[in-house]
């Protein structure tokens, strides 16, 4: 993707209940990506997928651990949003605290433009703010570019998951 130049102009703010619309349209863009990276594993994009992925990220803006941001362009869309949080002692992973990156989501037409980095790079100081020591996440195996920017950004594979359907068996 080219560069996009008036990606530095994208304000990074705390997203709103009032930005719930615009999120839910970009989670339900992350759905149907991870869909059509394995449908299996990944759930269904539907006609109430955005509206869902809206209602429940609104419901994440009110906990205290939790930090959605928005990219505000200088039109007032919202172009982008990185979604995290922080989470306790988890044995079931073998990670003591930690952050945890949930979403990354940037508009196609904002991509190559450094706004991931950006976001990244903001959701990192929040989860920091909070106490994470470390911040964790996850990358579907087939998206190699959120991949490359999370490894340019510190990041190291630490753990692939698996993924086997009832019936196949060996």
């Amino acid at each position: 993707m080219p560069n996009h130049p008036s990606n530095d102009a994208v304000l990074i703010r705390p997203a709103t209940a009032a930005d719930a619309p615009a999120l839910g349209q970009l989670g339900a863009a992350l759905v149907a990506q991870h869909h059509a990276y394995d449908p299996q594993r990944f759930i269904t994009p539907t006609p109430r997928s955005a509206a869902g992925y809206a209602h429940f990220l609104a419901g994440e803006l009110t906990k205290p651990e939790v930090r959605v941001l928005a990219a505000e362009a200088p039109d007032g869309a919202v172009v982008g949003y990185a979604y995290g949080a922080l989470e306790g002692m988890d044995w079931m992973a073998l990670r003591g605290p930690a952050g945890a990156i949930y979403d990354l989501v940037v508009s196609p037409e904002h991509r190559g433009g450094g706004l991931g980095r950006r976001l990244v790079l903001a959701l990192l100081a929040e989860l920091e703010s909070l106490g994470a020591p470390r911040v964790v996440l996850s990358t579907a195996e087939p998206n190699h570019a959120a991949q490359k920017l999370f490894e340019s950004l510190g990041f190291r594979f630490t753990l692939r998951e698996m993924t086997r359907e009832a019936g196949d068996g060996a």
